[in-house]
């Protein structure tokens, strides 16, 4: 039983964190690197993010804004929408690790908008162990979140947003673990997001700038037994910028720019548990102001805490697309960086995209991984009827 519920923490760490687990953390490098409960929160699930570096929080609305900037949504041409995602995780690892992701939209009027969503992750098949080495089970691991946003527009410019969410994982499967009971995880959270868009005219050919904020996964701590060991959930701050330009009748070019940092404490060793590397008595809005000054190295790490996505998307005549981007995240924080590229194809109702990720470093647990979407526009369904 330690064995596996050992490995099963390891696969959780390493959905993000796949060089830093690969290699030492010592003192020569400096590693501290944050972890939280529930990080598949923090997978991009679209493609179109997934295909510019994993940026999103102030590129056009689309469908998928409910990840990315639920603030958008107020901005959307369209009445309704919905999408469909789906992304084979880790698949240099194992194949059977997937994620899911159903998002849907509907204007109220021309100032509010109501979302959902629903994220489920699937962990595959695991065998249960028992300390000496027989079997006492399998289980499929699994965890999901489900969502419900509001969007308002507050000026011609100007739109915030709320969201909140459920959150269930299930990564044991209710197993005794050293002679104590374990169940399903459960927590609850909320977004808090902004967006701003101001159009442009010159030389006959428009232009938009837009910048958005989006503080992500507000709430409680996650607990798997009944006793007081509790993680933080990924709170997250998403700050972005991007401007989109017209080239000519049929071509436009979006540049845009995200920067993440998660807003829980840095482990610290001295100060926390030598276990765990937490510290568990510090409640998540404590958590969140602590997470700006906690590092121990300073202000200097701080800033290395700090991930950043660079994507740029061209359209031609509204129909066809292609994406590319670049994430970078400090060797120090877990070492992530990768290339990410894409293309979509817009029809009059259906809009099919994908995306790939190519990293930078060699035998990297991420490469190879696919996201598809596929999103269905009910405007255009409505006109194409008619």
């Amino acid at each position: 039983m330690k064995i596996t519920i050992l490995l099963t923490v390891i696969l959780c760490l390493g959905l993000f964190l796949p060089e830093a687990i690969a290699q030492k953390t010592t003192s020569t490098t400096g590693a501290n690197v944050i972890t939280t409960g529930v990080p598949f929160l923090t997978i991009a699930p679209d493609s179109r993010g997934g295909a510019m570096g994993d940026a999103g929080a102030a590129t056009s609305p689309d469908v998928n804004s409910q990840h990315w900037n639920a603030a958008k949504y107020a901005f959307n041409e369209s009445q309704m929408g919905i999408g469909l995602s789906y992304t084979p995780w880790l698949r240099n690892l194992v194949s059977d690790i997937n994620l899911a992701y159903l998002v849907g939209y509907k204007r109220l009027d021309d100032s509010q908008t109501l979302s959902a969503s629903l994220r489920y992750f699937s962990l595959g098949d695991i065998t249960f162990m028992s300390e000496y080495g027989d079997p006492t089970g399998q289980q499929s691991p699994n965890e999901f979140a489900f969502d419900l946003g509001y969007a308002l527009k507050l000026s011609d410019y100007f739109a915030g947003a709320v969201a909140l969410r459920y959150i269930r994982s299930d990564l044991t499967g209710g197993q005794m673990v050293n002679g104590t009971y374990t169940h399903a995880g459960n927590a609850y959270a909320a977004d808090v997001s902004f967006y701003y868009q101001k159009e442009m005219r010159s030389n006959r050919k428009r232009s938009t700038f837009a910048s958005g904020i989006n503080i992500s996964n507000v709430g409680s701590k996650i607990s798997y037994t009944d006793g007081e060991t509790k993680d933080f959930i990924p709170t997250n701050m998403k700050l972005g910028v991007s401007y989109k330009t017209e080239m000519d009748r049929y071509n436009t070019i979006t540049l845009t720019f995200d920067a993440n940092k998660l807003l829980v404490p840095t482990p610290d060793t001295t100060k926390t548990d030598i276990v765990t590397g937490k510290n568990s008595n510090i409640g998540p809005i404590e958590g969140i102001f602590k997470s700006f000054t906690d590092a121990p190295g300073g202000m200097s790490e701080e800033f290395k805490e700090i991930t950043f996505s660079a994507g740029a998307e061209y359209w031609y005549n509204k129909q066809f697309t292609i994406r590319a981007g670049y994430f970078y995240e400090d060797v120090t924080k877990g070492n992530r960086k990768y290339f990410t590229a894409g293309a979509g194809l817009k029809m009059n109702v259906f809009a099919l995209d994908f995306s790939y990720l190519i990293p930078v470093a060699q035998n990297n647990p991420l490469a190879n991984t696919l996201r598809f979407t596929l999103s269905f526009d009910f405007d255009a369904f409505k006109k194409q009827k008619r």
